[in-house]
């Protein structure tokens, strides 16, 4: 589809420079011409006087005329000649600028629709996976006319968790459509108050594997949505304790940096190995094995969903890692304008 399209957009772009060159030729050739002949005319006397002082006789009209008309027609021919070449250039040298141009001008939107037809087909794989679990056991179940009480409940509750985990898919999915419109507002947000929130949500699930958490972190303001910033520390705290090794020790801190708020997330976990690195923020791309050898629920969405959220709020997310040695996470987002503050106090 994009080989013909490219050859479309060439073909239009070659033809706007050859209408363009064409159309500068013909004005240019007009006006030489013009030049010509007057010059012609103006020298007229002249060369009827030279031809009267070297030859010795004084020449008619016409034959002045034939000279003139000689000369103008061998500059015209000429001047087309030149021309005729400098279009050839132009088609040449157009042709190859032309699918330049088209290529750049389609490569954004070949690699966007690229992205959406992975997604899509990511997205329809793990939609299909529950709903494939789920018809498998009902269908087995409605088989067996013995069914007990207990059975039908044991189904009902293994469907209730694959129900779950399509709830969680379709949220997930939903959150990155909103991050993508990017329709909140920009304020002022401290970070202290960003940071226990998220902390918060992730205390739970930490708990359950003994993993502490420390807040080393100073409290900045910096310019932000609160509730994204909350989601997107959220995210980077579950990441961090799905792939940290039960008792071990997540550190969250900050430091000011080039007019930014430079905060990390630092796990003990696995690592990430180098060939997973550029992929980790993809959307639906999961490292299990480059992490951890144990299982891990989700969908590879949170990182993009975070990544998405640091984008909105202008800033960069960076990660470090060594394998077997832990990872981290550090989200740079602008700090809030000193000069705005002493004008707020004043």
């Amino acid at each position: 589809m994009f080989q013909s399209a490219t050859i479309k957009l060439t073909a239009w772009y070659l033809a706007l420079m050859m209408g363009l060159s064409l159309a500068f030729s013909v004005v240019l050739y007009n006006s030489s011409a013009e030049t010509l002949i007057a010059a012609y005319n103006h020298q007229r006397t002249a060369i009827r006087q030279q031809l009267y002082t070297s030859l010795g006789f004084k020449p008619t009209p016409g034959d002045v005329d034939e000279l003139r008309d000689t000369e103008i027609s061998a500059g015209q021919q000429q001047l087309l000649a030149n021309l005729t070449l400098a279009n050839i250039g132009v088609l040449i040298v157009g042709g190859v600028a032309s699918f330049y141009l088209a290529r750049r001008t389609l490569r954004p939107l070949e690699e966007t629709l690229e992205a959406q037809a992975r997604f899509t087909a990511d997205a329809s794989h793990e939609l299909r996976t529950p709903l494939t679990a789920m018809q498998t056991e009902i269908e087995v179940s409605l088989r067996d006319k013995g069914l007990s009480v207990a059975e039908a409940r044991e189904l009902l509750e293994s469907n209730l968790e694959e129900v779950m985990k399509l709830q969680a898919l379709s949220n997930a999915l939903l959150t990155l459509a909103n991050q993508d419109k990017g329709n909140f507002e920009l304020k002022r947000v401290q970070t202290g108050a960003v940071l226990k929130e998220a902390i918060a949500r992730a205390q739970k699930v930490a708990d359950l594997k003994k993993i502490t958490i420390q807040n080393k972190a100073e409290d900045l303001q910096v310019v932000g949505s609160q509730d994204s910033l909350v989601q997107l520390f959220a995210i980077l705290l579950d990441n961090a304790v799905k792939y940290s090794p039960a008792e071990s020790v997540i550190t969250l801190s900050t430091s000011a940096k080039g007019g930014n708020a430079h905060i990390s997330v630092a796990d003990k976990g696995h690592g990430i190995k180098a060939e997973d690195l550029p992929h980790i923020f993809d959307r639906l791309y999961r490292a299990d094995q480059s992490r951890t050898k144990q299982k891990v629920e989700g969908y590879g969405l949170g990182l993009s969903i975070a990544k998405k959220i640091v984008e909105l709020h202008k800033g960069a997310i960076d990660v470090s890692t060594k394998v077997d040695h832990g990872s981290t996470f550090t989200v740079r987002i602008p700090l809030a304008a000193k000069e705005d503050d002493e004008k707020s106090e004043a």
